[in-house]
């Protein structure tokens, strides 16, 4: 039901301030038909609420300006390792978008020393952050800029880092850890056994799932870093097998 066109405009105001923060966007033409005023008055409206910094104006009405209620997947997960890390640590992180999530969560941490074999995560702390960072040599392959091949395994085996972070393309309590990629599968093994704290990230829709490469029994990982929206009844065989999974 529309609202009556004699609505003070203190009160249409905060009707509309109401309406964005619950939508995240309003159109004039919408919000002109549901106060019955004219779109010149809703504009006004708007610029006013803009300059109260309650919302932006855009192209045909505006947005909300508050912060998103529950950030995405991938930055929680970010943010939840880069809180498992300390001042000083040497970390490896994987290719993927998972360990690019953790680099840009690095930067109120000092003193890292960061090896990878992922181009897209080398650019991200070569122009984001001040910490020491290392790049495999390799063959570029992959969407996601990951380094393989003999140069790859080469530069890993000596490897000495306090945590290894790794993105996997499935984990399963029965079928173990997998990954899509065989030359990426590769690496992993390598990385298991280097006696480092060992952390897989698992987006919630590969927990339970099995890829074509499998690369070590959960038992092999120490920590699990997954979201809350991942299925209970794994969780609940991966702990059973004795894994921790931390829940981002």
């Amino acid at each position: 039901m529309n609202v009556q066109s004699h609505t003070l405009s203190p009160t249409r105001r905060a009707a509309i301030a109401d309406l964005v923060a619950r939508q995240g966007f309003v159109r004039v033409s919408d919000l002109a038909k549901r106060f019955g005023v004219n779109p010149a008055t809703i504009r006004r409206d708007l610029q006013t609420l803009a300059e109260q910094g309650v919302l932006e104006r855009v192209h045909g009405g505006a947005v909300s300006t508050a912060p998103a209620s529950r950030p995405d997947a991938e930055t929680r997960i970010g943010q939840t390792v880069a809180g498992m890390l300390a001042d000083g640590d040497t970390i490896f992180l994987s290719p993927g978008p998972l360990p690019l999530a953790v680099a840009d969560h690095l930067g109120g941490l000092s003193r890292l020393t960061i090896v990878t074999n992922s181009l897209a995560v080398a650019h991200r702390v070569a122009t984001h952050t001040a910490h020491t960072l290392i790049v495999t040599g390799g063959q570029v392959a992959g969407s996601d800029l990951g380094l393989t091949g003999h140069l790859t395994r080469s530069a890993l085996t000596s490897l000495r880092a306090d945590h290894i972070i790794l993105e996997m393309g499935g984990v399963n309590a029965a079928d173990g850890l997998t990954a899509d990629d065989l030359s990426q599968a590769e690496i992993a093994r390598l990385l298991l056994g280097s006696g480092a704290q060992t952390i897989a990230l698992v987006p919630a829709e590969r927990i339970g799932r099995v890829a074509a490469a499998f690369v070590a029994p959960v038992s092999e990982i120490d920590v699990i870093v997954t979201t809350r929206e991942a299925p209970s009844s794994h969780l609940w065989d991966l702990s059973e097998a004795g894994v921790r999974v931390v829940l981002a």
